[in-house]
């Protein structure tokens, strides 16, 4: 095998990448990942660094994993903001550190590629300890492997990585024909609460339209990414993902990408982008020019869960935090992240940790499920 480090997504063979990939994960594709460097979303000056690395045999590319070289902790949905304080205490510098993500996206799926037919646990053991070496000749403090999958979490656990767990809110569909029948699953105070809720929403005469990639002009695209722009400066932030990555994404994503728009008076007054495969609905970014009563959850959650049940998909993953959540249907589910730490005496500080912290993960997973809204929990 030969193995190379590269300095863009772009010296990767596209065909090849996404041949390791598959239309599952659109994030992993090589499109997404061209994109956020194309429009500059990543790079040195963000403090994402690409080098993904790959490993190729006489036939091509075998096995790959999209890493950066990061000089801070923003974007990626794990917090180690203290580990870092903590070296920091100890006159040492944790960035810069490793990291094998997708950027900006807190959402599971692969990360070490490997090449269908090929021995899947040797090469993706390769990857991770070119990972380490990568680290290494860098002079980073750490690895890290974000929102693993379960394959990829066990080939961590098999090279000695740390483990830590996380819970989002996901919602599972079984087999529901509508969004009533649904909803009869519910209990009557649930329920009625649920109902209330989109009442609310349609009796303010607004209503929606869903529209896949391929069918966003530039005009509206404009007014889905200020929607989003404007909920991000609210709170201090510039977004992540500019106008420019959107509009290569609809070019080269087409209809991996979905949006729902809310209409009032056949005038867009809010947003919700989706990112969706026939396994998953992914929800990511939402904005509003007003304060619409539950519009918000109406948006982004009843109308991809809609959205699922027309289109037969099993999975919808809303996004990190939100204990609002559990009572509109979506119940605790954890999320893994993998970690390597070159010193060995914050790596046994830190691995007791994360002993204490998944205790409490497990613990809290637990207390939330006794609220989710179903006549009978499902298992």
């Amino acid at each position: 095998m030969k193995l190379a480090v590269h300095s863009s997504i772009d010296q990767i063979d596209p065909q090849q990448w996404n041949a390791l990939v598959g239309h599952a994960h659109p994030f992993m594709r090589h499109e997404f990942l061209a994109a956020l460097e194309h429009t500059r979303c990543v790079g040195e000056a963000r403090g994402w660094q690409p080098c993904p690395i790959t490993l190729s045999d006489a036939d091509g590319l075998a096995a790959a994993a999209a890493v950066f070289l990061k000089n801070n902790s923003f974007g990626e949905f794990v917090f180690d903001f203290a580990w870092a304080e903590a070296y920091a205490r100890h006159g040492l510098e944790y960035y810069p550190k490793l990291t094998l993500a997708v950027p900006f996206t807190p959402a599971t799926g692969p990360r070490l590629l490997v090449r269908a037919g090929l021995d899947r646990r040797t090469l993706a053991a390769q990857l991770l300890e070119a990972l380490r070496e990568l680290a290494h000749e860098r002079a980073c403090s750490s690895a890290h492997a974000l929102f693993l999958n379960d394959p990829d979490r066990e080939a961590c656990v098999r090279s000695g990585w740390l483990l830590r767990r996380d819970c989002q809110f996901h919602w599972s569909n079984r087999g529901y024909q509508s969004f009533e029948q649904y909803l009869a699953t519910f209990t009557a105070e649930k329920r009625k609460k649920a109902r209330r809720e989109r009442r609310r929403v349609a009796e303010a005469a607004i209503r929606f339209r869903t529209y896949l990639g391929s069918e966003l002009d530039p005009a509206l695209l404009d007014r889905v990414h200020a929607f989003h722009r404007e909920t991000f400066l609210r709170h201090g932030h510039e977004p992540y993902l500019t106008r420019e990555f959107f509009a290569e994404i609809v070019r080269t994503l087409g209809d991996a990408l979905m949006v729902k728009i809310a209409l009032h008076a056949g005038r867009p007054v809010a947003a919700a982008v989706f990112f969706w495969s026939a396994e998953t609905l992914w929800g990511r970014y939402w904005g509003s020019e007003g304060a619409y009563h539950s519009l918000h959850f109406e948006t982004c959650y009843h109308q991809g869960i809609e959205f699922c049940i027309e289109r037969g998909i099993p999975r919808f993953e809303p996004g990190t935090q939100g204990e609002h959540k559990i009572s509109r249907g979506f119940e605790p589910s954890l999320t893994w992240s993998a970690h390597h730490i070159v010193d060995p005496r914050f790596r046994a500080a830190i691995g007791e940790f994360l002993e204490h912290e998944a205790d409490w993960v497990e613990t809290y997973a637990g207390e939330v499920r006794q609220h989710v809204p179903y006549r009978k929990a499902p298992p």
